[in-house]
């Protein structure tokens, strides 16, 4: 199938998905059945590849040390836990460090960078340590302003000096 439009036309393809047909400027070709996709269909399952288990491969993460274990053919992720338990080579040591929970952050949570959210308790990175940069999941957050900040100060300064007395 060709693609494009009539100004363009070589550029781009149509999904090759019996229902779609939409034309995309950046096509996906399948691993399995060599056929092109819009980004909605380019996965194994949301075009029913018939071909798509010849190259994949499905994992089970294991909660004791978070080693990926390989499921085997109709392997039950419970299954394959306990084939990895029994191994011997499930050593809880090797478990690893808790990361940022917000997505697509790799950082490493030490306790120097490590921040808790006083609205909602989640402990994140530094770099999104306000509620507004880790998707908070708060009632209702007051926002700070110039003069409330005024107000607050005030109110220390006139209790500070009724202590002088």
């Amino acid at each position: 199938m060709g693609g494009g439009t009539e100004s363009f036309p070589y550029i781009g393809e149509h999904c090759q998905y019996d229902d779609c047909n939409q034309l995309d400027f950046l096509p996906f070709t399948c691993n399995g059945c060599r056929k092109v996709f819009c980004l909605e269909h380019r996965t194994y399952r949301s075009h029913a590849c018939p071909k798509a288990d010849h190259s994949s491969r499905t994992v089970a993460v294991c909660d004791i040390c978070s080693a990926s274990i390989e499921k085997k053919a109709n392997e039950d992720d419970k299954d394959s836990l306990s084939r990895h338990e029994k191994s011997g080579t499930c050593d809880p040591s090797k478990k690893r460090k808790p990361r940022c929970p917000v997505p697509r952050c790799k950082e490493i949570l030490t306790f120097s960078n490590k921040s808790a959210c006083k609205v909602c308790n989640l402990k994140v990175c530094l770099k999104h340590r306000f509620p507004s940069d880790h998707s908070c999941r708060m009632t209702k957050l007051v926002a700070r302003t110039g003069l409330a900040c005024k107000e607050k100060k005030e109110s220390v300064l006139l209790s500070s000096s009724i202590k002088a007395f």
